[in-house]
């Protein structure tokens, strides 16, 4: 306003700046034309305009301003499509800063798909040229925080700790040798079952032979030689295929211990099998354990993702490992081009895909055949891109350091990265429960028809002593079940009759 009140008075003369700094009216005629007068009002009109013009110019320009433009890319879990809306780690992120700063945004995908590359000219593609360009304010999405995309762009504090791993199918690498691969051919389940088989049966027999006449035909006199520990251990004798006697002489023990002995070689069969199969099939799997490993093998091809950052590291590393791997890759022309490409080679076999950990978690957690190596390298973390400069960059760093001060960061990773698959407590190999319940459920029976038969046989010796004895059936029964299973005062009555013979 000053400026065009200033552009009045030089046409004019009517305008002057006194000591004051106020402009005051000096007429330079003492009496001016009418002319004169009106022409003075026009200009003045006119600065007022122009002046007002500018400032809602510049209001406008500022609101539009808050209004910030996001770039970002489809990548799972960060940023994913439902419907018209985006979704994903990235996306709540994005929120959270927006309620903490007060901004808004809108987003769109990067146009060229990249996440950002210096060409051999020094442009920038991806989402590093958008902001670069003036495209977008910010970039959201998991970009590496590197030395080449610090000198062209700004990038906050890291929201994400990752490194560079190994992603293979899991049938493909032997795992390391434990102290209880023996127990490997059968599940924990089925172990359990075993040992809940082997003390039933052991019950059972020393059951049977208490209640079977033609095993302990005279309970008052006689020393029954089936007690638990020994029906314990003749159970674990057939169970090595050695046996330990003396045997069942009643028809109800026999069909107890056939019943076991089956049980026992079919169980025996099944785990040397099992045990082979798995020996022979770990001598075929290689032992990758690092990328030392994986560069010093033919027989798995592995690649990474074209234009990354992962990329640059093995082309830049000084390591000989990591440059052999470099070179392999050109070489065979094993480069993906999106992470979805590369999970799914991995995932077909004989392909290794070499990624960030973090990315290669989710894979892991999403599809049950594959597993991640144990070794991260280049630990480096993920940032949000501005332009050089800009003021967001320090507003956005500390509203991320609030964000992990308040554990928004890592419930935010406990969303994105749940496991849809049961952890594998076993190998694949592993028998199950559920894959032998056909013997158990054998076992079962002639345990059942081994204690009937025993039943019955006591049934029909008390019925016998009941017609000599004219007493009922019932009570003699009930006297013989009394006898046969009272096995401390049987001892002590024993005891007491040794004594009074002495």
């Amino acid at each position: 306003l000053l400026y065009w009140q200033g552009k009045v008075a030089q046409r004019t003369g009517c305008l002057a700046l006194s000591e004051s700094s106020h402009f005051e009216t000096q007429p330079v005629w003492s009496n001016p034309p009418v002319a004169m007068v009106i022409f003075n009002n026009m200009w003045t009109l006119l600065a007022f305009t122009v002046s007002t013009t500018v400032l809602l110019l510049t209001h406008s320009c500022t609101a539009a301003k808050s209004e910030l433009i996001v770039t970002t890319i489809k990548q799972d879990p960060y940023t994913m499509a439902k419907g018209s809306q985006l979704e994903g780690y990235c996306m709540d992120l994005l929120s959270e800063l927006a309620k903490k700063l007060g901004f808004k945004y809108k987003v769109h995908l990067v146009k060229d798909g990249a996440y950002g590359r210096m060409d051999d000219s020094g442009s920038w593609n991806g989402m590093i040229g958008e902001v670069v360009r003036g495209e977008a304010d910010i970039a959201v999405a998991p970009l590496t925080l590197t030395a080449a995309r610090e000198k062209a762009v700004g990038m906050t504090k890291p929201y994400m700790q990752t490194g560079i791993s190994i992603l293979l199918r899991r049938d493909i690498v032997s795992q390391d040798s434990g102290f209880f691969d023996f127990l490997g051919p059968f599940s924990g389940e089925t172990w359990f079952g075993i040992l809940i088989a082997y003390i039933l049966t052991a019950v059972c027999i020393c059951i049977v032979a208490r209640l079977s006449p033609s095993e302990w035909s005279q309970p008052e006199n006689e020393h029954n030689n089936f007690t638990l520990l020994h029906s314990l251990w003749y159970a674990a004798g057939a169970l090595s295929l050695q046996g330990a006697g003396p045997h069942p002489k009643s028809p109800s023990g026999r069909v107890v211990s056939c019943t076991w002995w089956l049980f026992a070689v079919v169980l025996l069969a099944c785990y040397f099998s099992s045990l082979s199969s798995n020996q022979s099939s770990d001598s075929s799997h290689l032992m990758i354990k690092g990328f030392e490993d994986l560069a010093n093998q033919d027989f798995i091809e592995y690649g990474t993702l074209t234009g990354s950052s992962t990329l640059a590291f093995f082309k830049n590393s000084n390591n000989p490992s990591y440059r052999r791997i470099y070179e392999h890759m050109e070489r065979r022309k094993s480069l993906v081009s999106s992470m979805d490409e590369g999970v799914q080679r991995a995932r077909e076999g004989n392909f290794a895909f070499i990624g960030e950990s973090v990315s290669l978690d989710l894979a892991v957690a999403r599809y049950c055949e594959l597993v991640r190596a144990h070794e991260v390298i280049g630990m480096r973390g993920y940032s949000i891109v501005t332009p050089m400069g800009s003021p967001l960059l320090k507003n956005l760093s500390v509203a991320i350091l609030q964000l992990s001060e308040a554990g928004e960061l890592a419930y935010l990773r406990s969303k994105w990265w749940a496991s849809s698959c049961m952890a594998h407590s076993a190998k694949a190999s592993s028998l199950r429960t559920h894959g032998m319940k056909g013997i158990f459920l054998v076992l079962a029976v002639g345990l059942g028809i081994g204690v009937l038969l025993a039943l019955l046989e006591l049934t029909s010796k008390s019925r016998s002593s009941a017609q000599e004895q004219k007493k009922s059936c019932c009570s003699v029964l009930t006297q013989e079940l009394s006898q046969r299973l009272r096995t401390n005062n049987t001892k002590r009555d024993q005891e007491t009759s040794d004594k009074s013979k002495a």
